[in-house]
């Protein structure tokens, strides 16, 4: 009796039709990568990047806003919305004191606070199977990091005088109003960290999908985030509440990683035309041999180095011929075998 008949008429089932051919892709690619690792290497960067950041922009912040309670209300109605429960705990409030040490502790925040994007830029550069040898340096991944970080807080003063703006002018708008700016935020700072955290060499028109799709599903997860977040928070016991928050945060922003990698692998499959794969049993399929091709080259480390990776065929696995026909993929592409006058 064939336990795996079921699994088997459903991979040749889904190779058939591009509609369930693509998800299964994703969800196979994803696994190739690593994924639920890269996804928990985000989410521990993120937990201690998180506070870090959100220090520099309240510290930025109150200096900008010098006492201005309604930029500051807006603030917290806009930007620390994003973050379920622990926004209603960071207020913007004018600051005072030495300039050079808050300048310094401003400084040292926002190193501490790069470990986020640095996590992100090695998931993407695996994701899309970059090889080690040509991914940025040291320096290069801080300063894409940097260029993110500014980004984003510029995006997040554009969206608080947007939110300001809509807020003032009342009634049913106002709903309306704040559902737009959330898609439209979401949307722009998946743009920005999609562009910023991508390898320079993959152009923009190839990101867009999996923008989109982070953004709406960024807006869902906010939505029943805040609620579970909610709910396990305020259901825990006066003495273990610290850590159920901390615990349902980190369940939170595992979930986002997860979406934003899920985003990404979704822009490879479909640029790269990954599909169909094989579910079970030896990767067959032409997307299954680019796909573990490329992953092999992502280990060449100097630019004297070059992995090539050969698939043989059947009749070789089984007879354990060595002269047999071989497909040899090379850089993710398909080549040929050479005929029996070529050396």
């Amino acid at each position: 009796m064939d336990i795996l008949r079921p699994v088997r008429t459903f991979d040749r089932f889904q190779q058939r039709h591009r509609g369930l051919a693509i998800p299964m892709a994703v969800l196979k690619k994803f696994s190739d990568d690593g994924g639920g690792q890269l996804a928990a290497m985000v989410t521990y960067y993120a937990f201690l990047s998180l506070f870090p950041l959100l220090l520099v922009m309240v510290t930025v912040l109150g200096f900008v806003l010098q006492g201005d309670a309604g930029a500051a209300q807006s603030i917290e109605n806009s930007v620390l919305a994003q973050f379920p429960v622990i926004g209603d705990y960071i207020k913007v409030h004018a600051l005072t004191g030495h300039i050079g040490a808050l300048v310094i502790g401003v400084l040292i925040s926002l190193w501490g606070g790069l470990g986020i994007t640095n996590a992100i830029q090695n998931s993407f550069a695996q994701i899309w199977a970059v090889p080690r040898k040509d991914r940025p340096d040291f320096l290069q991944w801080r300063l894409k990091g940097l260029g993110l970080i500014l980004s984003l807080g510029g995006l997040f003063i554009v969206s608080t005088a947007v939110s300001g703006l809509v807020t003032g002018l009342g009634g049913p708008w106002v709903k309306v109003g704040a559902i737009v700016i959330s898609l439209l935020v979401n949307f722009t700072l998946f743009l920005c960290a999609f562009r910023f955290m991508t390898p320079a060499t993959i152009g923009t028109s190839r990101l867009w999908i999996g923008v989109v799709t982070a953004s709406v599903l960024w807006v869902i997860l906010q939505l029943v985030g805040g609620i579970y977040i909610n709910h396990v928070y305020r259901h825990a016991s006066s003495v273990y509440s610290q850590f159920a928050l901390v615990i349902a945060l980190l369940i939170w922003l595992r979930l986002g990683a997860q979406v934003t990698l899920y985003s990404a692998e979704i822009n490879t499959v479909l640029s790269r035309r990954l599909w169909p794969r094989t579910l079970i049993g030896d990767p067959e399929e032409p997307a299954d041999q680019r796909t573990l091709a490329a992953l092999a080259k992502v280990e060449e480390r100097h630019d004297i180095e070059q992995v090539d990776v050969s698939f043989e065929n059947g009749d070789e696995a089984q007879n354990s011929v060595s002269a047999a026909p071989r497909r040899v993929i090379s850089s993710g592409q398909e080549q040929s075998p050479p005929s029996a006058g070529q050396p």
